[in-house]
């Protein structure tokens, strides 16, 4: 190692200077732009809106210009200040049953004025942050909330279109219908059945000119057709009247009795709000479906959404317009057109404000049949087969139905009330409702319970276990999921009791046979039920197989059947293991016993300090075990100090290990075994969506190819979430030059270029082999693969040498050695390395991605980032934050 590199170490009186930051600062704000995907996005969303509105309208009553007043406010004010930017708000659907009974009971003004009131509740939801607790509402129930209003406008629009005029509830509509259907209106049944016609083939024209004409929404060419035809042929039908807007009514002042106005604003403010926050959660997928994504769109901030739901029925209410709420025909299409911001939304409003005033004539040319044949199959479509198909796979059914009729019946509010009581119901019947069985058969007694064992259960568990005779094997099957102090408690007695007395028990589930057996010790719960202290024992990502668990009665039990490790009784067989992936680590010492590990290669691992701050073990350096709890990684310390030398082969072969560890093939094997039994039924699914959607990480991880670094384990990230390219050094060759590689060049412009991902970081580690290698190695040595390799660190050892430029550092200390500096030096200097690839320097100016630099100790586990902020080459300690409540 070069002097002038000592003596920096020692030196922490230099000044610094001020450098670039790894990442740029973001691109100033220029003027307003408008991207072309957003304008063809809002045409399209403007095409379905402006029918639908006034559809709506008709179908509550409202004047039909209060439709056009919500649509416009629900794309300029909800648009521009709610959380979701790709949601499209404005008069709904589902708001049409609740606002035609405040019509038909308090008129048009008070309506008005009871929107007012529920965008200020809104707003009182939104600065409570209460908008994540809306989504606790049972699916169920919010469906069969939109059934039975799709049934309800169904029904309503059906005298429309046969040329009468609906009734004020669903059961007098039912009870006019026959005279209705017997004496219909020819000329309105002409265009409403054409109006459905269209509706229905428009989306199934075929051939490239199919493809073509479904550009047009299916809405806008039925509405349109209809009226053309209705036109031409002189038929005699209602069309749409369009009053002044000098005449048009506002708010007035509420009028009526308190409770029925509070009870109003209570059901507008819960139906805008469930239905425009789970719009939201909607939007969100399908942006995070939508193929060839290439501009980042934020997920919804839900408190926001519901700040900005309630501004825009505030001001919807006040200008004499509908109640707003996310409306998913219209945020589908614009997420289908392919809109990238909140602009699309925008634009939306301010055409549907020109159609308004500059349409009118054109507007009252719309036959009433045609607006109300569309409303009529968008309620139809409210009741959704799938809906109905999930519902009952999650045995639902009830809840639905109930909820279905209660909304028919009585309204949307009552409805919803009954909905809730049933729900809370059969939750209650299914935690309290276990099935006990105890039969004799192949000289076994089997118990086997059915369901959830609770305090309630415990008479009846206690009768049938003490129907197993003294001695004899039992056979104890769970089918539960959850066990509370009191079932557990009894269960336990039992157990202790019946094995004191010579006989067995065995802890079955149904996922997986027999799981535990007992005959002088005590036992556990089967596998996959919650014990009353909070551990669930069934095996996976949130629990560890190997540690032991005591329960309340004082005896302790594996949590699996599995062979101990090397901390077990004597009689052990020492090629056991009982390490599981996605569990606390225990480095697989079970696998390697201290007498017999080999050596560790010298390139692969770096050096331990007698501090405790480079961590790591030195080249050709012995190792101890240092004796640790179960679950805790192992430490190693040198028994000699060394000096970093360069990359030598091991001072032990490795065929000196014990006879009795296993061979490399079966080390593989095993844990192959253990992955496809424990983890793969795990992550199947998230795999499988993977496997057809295609991988799309956020960031490249650049980082070193040290075995001690788990990427997905810093970084707390699963399949999918990342695109890791690794190598000797985390080294970045530069391009252009003789000295580049195309391999880590073509991984970057991959990522880049086809992948799109949003940031990349180098992560450099504590104890790096390569470092030291880089620090000890002397000029003109061999020319092996590996020193060639090297030389792309070179300007790293340079710019820790050169006076003129700033150390890198940790915050809060100085580095612990020469090593550790180099390896901050050197993320600092591959950050400078990747800016020079022509791909990373388009998208830098672009503003599409950010460089970050990371820096993990490794014998603290503890992260690292490079500080963004006033170009210091400074590597901020990043603090554990609080788990979510």
């Amino acid at each position: 190692m070069s002097a002038c590199a000592t003596a920096r170490a020692t030196d922490p009186t230099r000044t610094k200077n001020i450098h670039q930051s790894p990442s740029p600062p973001p691109p100033p704000n220029g003027r307003f732009r408008i991207a072309g995907a957003d304008l063809s996005a809002s045409i399209a969303v403007f095409l379905i809106a402006l029918p639908l509105s006034l559809g709506i309208a008709l179908a509550t009553g409202a004047p039909l210009q209060a439709g056009l007043v919500a649509a416009a406010v629900g794309g300029l004010v909800a648009g521009r200040l709610g959380g979701s930017p790709l949601q499209v708000s404005g008069p709904a659907a589902g708001l049409t049953v609740v606002t035609a009974d405040l019509i038909h009971r308090y008129g048009w003004r008070t309506t008005c004025a009871i929107t007012v009131l529920a965008g200020v509740a809104q707003l009182g939801l939104g600065c409570l942050r209460v908008a994540r607790t809306a989504l606790a509402v049972s699916p169920a129930i919010v469906h069969g909330m939109l059934a039975g209003i799709g049934v309800t406008i169904a029904v309503a629009q059906l005298h429309i279109v046969l040329g009468g005029t609906p009734e004020s509830s669903v059961l007098d509509n039912l009870r006019a219908l026959p005279a209705q259907v017997a004496g219909p209106h020819p000329a309105a049944v002409s265009v409403g059945v054409l109006t459905l016609t269209l509706l229905l083939l428009w989306p199934r024209v075929p051939g490239r000119a199919g493809r073509l004409l479904r550009s047009v929404p299916a809405a806008l060419v039925a509405v349109a057709g209809a009226t053309a035809v209705a036109s031409l042929t002189g038929l005699t039908v209602p069309r749409v009247e369009l009053p002044s807007w000098s005449s048009h009514a506002l708010a007035g002042l509420p009028e009526g009795p308190v409770l029925g106005i509070a009870a109003a604003v209570l059901t507008t403010t819960l139906v805008c709000s469930v239905q425009s926050l789970l719009g939201a959660v909607a939007v969100d997928k399908l942006v995070s479906a939508r193929p060839g994504l290439t501009t980042r769109v934020g997920r919804s901030d839900l408190d926001r959404e519901l700040l900005g739901q309630g501004t825009a029925n505030v001001v919807s209410g006040a200008l004499g317009g509908l109640p707003v709420a996310g409306v998913a025909v219209r945020s589908s299409a614009n997420v289908n057109a392919g809109a990238v911001s909140r602009n699309s939304t925008l634009l939306h409003g301010v055409l549907v404000v020109a159609a308004a005033l500059l349409m009118v004539p054109l507007l009252e040319l719309i036959p009433l049949a045609a607006l109300a044949a569309l409303v009529m199959s968008v309620g139809i479509q409210m009741v959704s087969l799938h809906h109905i198909r999930t519902v009952t796979r999650h045995r639902e059914v009830l809840v639905y139905v109930v909820t279905t009729l209660g909304v028919v019946l009585f309204g949307v509010l009552q409805g919803v009330i009954l909905g809730v009581a049933v729900a809370v119901a059969v939750a209650m019947h299914r935690l309290a409702r276990t099935r006990i069985t105890h039969e004799e058969k192949e000289g076994a007694h089997h118990v086997h319970v059915r369901g959830q064992l609770t305090f309630l259960a415990v008479p009846r568990l206690s009768r049938a276990l003490h129907l197993v005779p003294h001695g004899t094997r039992a056979v104890v099957r769970l089918d539960g999921s959850f066990m509370d102090h009191a079932a557990y408690e009894s269960l336990q007695d039992w157990q202790k009791t019946h094995t004191a007395q010579g006989g067995t028990v065995e802890l079955t589930d149904r996922r997986t046979g027999v799981r535990d057996s007992a005959h002088d010790d005590g036992s556990r719960p089967a596998e996959g039920v919650t014990t009353p202290n909070g551990t669930s024992t069934r095996t996976g990502p949130e629990t560890d197989p190997d540690a032991d668990t005591t329960s309340h009665a004082g005896t302790t039990a594996p949590a699996r059947p599995t062979t101990p490790g090397p901390d077990a009784a004597p009689n052990t067989p020492p090629t056991a293991c009982r390490c599981r992936p996605w569990t606390p680590w225990r480095n697989h010492h079970c696998a390697h016993p201290p007498s017999a590990r080999p050596t560790t290669h010298p390139a692969d691992t770096g050096t331990t300090t007698g501090t405790g701050t480079g961590a790591g073990t030195g080249a050709g350096a012995e190792t101890t075990d240092t004796p640790t709890a179960p679950g805790t990684p192992t430490t190693h310390t040198p028994t000699t100090p060394t000096t970093p030398t360069t990359p030598a082969a091991p001072s032990t072969p490795r065929s000196s290990a014990s006879a009795s560890e296993p061979s490399s093939v079966q080390q593989l094997a095993r844990g192959i075994s253990a992955f496809q039994r424990d983890t793969a039924p795990l992550v199947r699914g998230e795999l499988a969506r993977l496997a057809r959607e295609g991988q799309r990480p956020s960031q490249l991880f650049l980082t070193c190819a040290d075995s001690r670094l788990v990427t997905s384990m810093i970084t707390s990230s699963g399949p999918g979430d990342l695109f890791v390219v690794r190598n000797v050094g985390n080294l970045v060759p530069p391009p252009g030059r003789e000295s580049g590689d195309d391999s880590v060049a073509a991984a970057i412009e991959y990522a880049v270029e086809v992948l799109k991902v949003r940031s990349i970081t180098v992560c450099g580690h504590s104890g790096c082999g390569a470092m030291q290698a880089l620090l000890s190695s002397e000029p003109g040595g061999a020319r092996t693969p590996l020193t060639r390799w090297l030389r792309h660190g070179r300007p790293s050892v340079a710019r820790m040498a050169d006076e003129g430029r700033p150390w890198a550092r940790l915050s809060g200390r100085a580095p612990a050695d020469a090593v550790e500096q180099l390896c901050l030096t050197n993320v600092v200097q591959q950050l400078e390395h990747l800016r020079a690839h022509e791909s990373v320097a388009r998208a830098l100016r672009d503003g599409a991605l950010e460089l970050h630099g990371m820096y993990f100790h490794v014998g603290e586990a503890q992260a690292y980032l490079l500080a963004g902020a006033g170009g210091s080459e400074v590597f901020d300690h990043v603090e554990a934050a609080e788990r979510p409540r």
